[in-house]
């Protein structure tokens, strides 16, 4: 194993995550990142139980992932499973088929801890300006954090999340005026508490995750992902608005044909990005800074060894 390459995955409710790594002088620098839609939580919402299939997709990627990491070098500091192992009455088969086939054990992370993680990451590339919000669009839940310095001083965990949105709502396609008006709904009512969680005068807001990346994608019609003009990309809430517009009327198969969608992530955008929008007003932010890192690169900030 090299002393400088640590590695990190992230397990979440619709996407896997892999960060490798090396430590160059004060900072990390990455070596690998891999992302993978899985949809671990699928039917979560409703039957209370992770999907065996979901499980069995998962738990290769979560053994490719590893056998990568492990090629290159690096020393696995941590895999943790978010908002769909927390809340699954079957967890524990994710985990036992974990630790058979990739030689992991996952830890579950709080809601509380995943904000944590995800505000660390946060603070070190855009929290130099002032008061900071972060806001983390998962598939099963959505973290809001806010703080003046490198820990955050409140952060709220919400069980709203782009599949659990999409599951309990969307059934038409392309999705229908009024399920779409539901959706919005819904997402204002579930993340009502950001009202109450001021930020602080002139506060930047940073959006983390699948969601906003792929937001922020598609605006720019990339034709592939590339982290270096997402990360740090800034996009105004009117432009959010004129996105989701534009997506909801098209059917999901000509949303996932769009450059800079992620096909399988088609069906959900919608109802995450009124997670975001619907948020972006709730907190009072015009404007949002897309970050590319969450809480793979918390993780290792946090548990790298001294040195």
């Amino acid at each position: 194993m090299s002393k400088n390459r640590y590695a990190a995955i992230d397990v979440g409710t619709n996407t896997v995550l892999l960060l490798v790594a090396e430590r160059r002088g004060g900072g990390l620098a990455p070596v690998l990142e891999r992302a993978e839609i899985t949809r671990l939580g699928r039917g979560v919402d409703r039957t209370g139980r992770l999907d065996p299939a979901a499980i069995q997709g998962t738990v290769d990627v979560v053994a490719a992932y590893a056998a990568e990491a492990r090629g290159l070098g690096a020393e696995i500091l941590a895999c943790v499973a978010t908002s769909a192992a927390r809340d699954a009455a079957n967890g524990a088969d994710f985990f036992a088929a974990a630790r058979e086939r990739a030689g992991l054990s996952p830890e579950i992370i709080s809601g509380d801890e995943e904000a944590r993680l995800v505000y660390g990451s946060a603070f070190r590339d855009f929290g130099a300006g002032g008061p900071l919000a972060v806001l983390d669009v998962g598939g099963g839940s959505t973290e809001f954090i806010v703080g003046e310095g490198p820990a955050p001083r409140a952060r709220t965990s919400l069980q709203v999340g782009a599949v659990r949105l999409t599951e309990r709502h969307v059934t038409t396609d392309p999705i229908a005026a009024v399920e779409w008006a539901r959706v919005r709904a819904a997402a204002r009512d579930a993340l009502a508490p950001l009202a109450g969680l001021a930020a602080g005068a002139g506060a930047t807001l940073v959006g983390v995750a699948g969601t906003v990346t792929t937001l922020c994608a598609v605006a720019q019609a990339l034709p592939a992902y590339d982290a270096e003009k997402v990360h740090g990309a800034v996009m105004a809430r009117a432009d959010v608005e004129a996105l989701l517009a534009r997506l909801a009327a098209l059917p999901v198969a000509a949303r996932a044909a769009l450059p800079g969608m992620e096909p399988k992530r088609a069906d959900v955008i919608l109802a995450g990005g009124a997670i975001v929008a619907e948020a972006m007003a709730l907190a009072g932010f015009d404007r949002l800074t897309v970050s590319d890192r969450g809480v793979r690169w918390g993780l290792l900030y946090d548990r790298l060894p001294p040195g």
